[in-house]
């Protein structure tokens, strides 16, 4: 009996030990390290990050929930985030990876938007944010930069 209960003992000491390291899931190639930049680097000037592939780290704060193409990342910046998106299909990033850090490797990608849509895209952040806009104020096409990944590793 007394064997039996300190087994019983390990092994709940294992399990419990075990549970407390985090896994990892992976979508892609392998993340490269080497190359880590932090994401408010990146978007002070991101013109000069579009030629090589680039890895950044962040807390995951949005997930698509259509599709799972896209995720949002923090940035070690207050109020400013980096989106990742691949084509449909190509990942599908888990709902429940939202509050969790994530590693991207991939490419820098700059999306020169219209003037119309310029004023279509503040309208619906402005929108999101209930605050209100003036669509006359804006008077330059703006560019958004998103991540295409090649590799992801989330950290849960």
């Amino acid at each position: 009996m007394f064997l039996k209960s300190k087994t019983f003992i390990a092994f709940s000491l294992a399990l419990l030990s075990f549970s407390q390291h985090a896994f990892s899931l992976q979508f892609g190639n392998p993340v490269d390290s080497d190359k880590l930049i932090k994401v408010s680097t990146v978007m002070a000037s991101p013109d000069d990050y579009l030629a090589s592939p680039i890895t950044v780290e962040g807390t995951i704060t949005g997930v698509c929930e259509k599709r799972g193409c896209w995720m949002t990342l923090a940035s070690d910046k207050r109020f400013e985030n980096l989106r990742i998106k691949v084509e449909d299909g190509d990942m599908v990033f888990p709902m429940t990876a939202k509050g969790s850090k994530a590693i991207v490797t991939g490419k820098l990608d700059k999306i020169q938007l219209s003037l119309g849509r310029t004023k279509a895209l503040l309208a619906h952040k402005a929108q999101q944010a209930g605050e209100s806009f003036d669509a006359n104020s804006v008077t330059e096409a703006m560019a958004i930069y998103q991540l295409v990944p090649s590799g992801v590793e989330i950290i849960e």
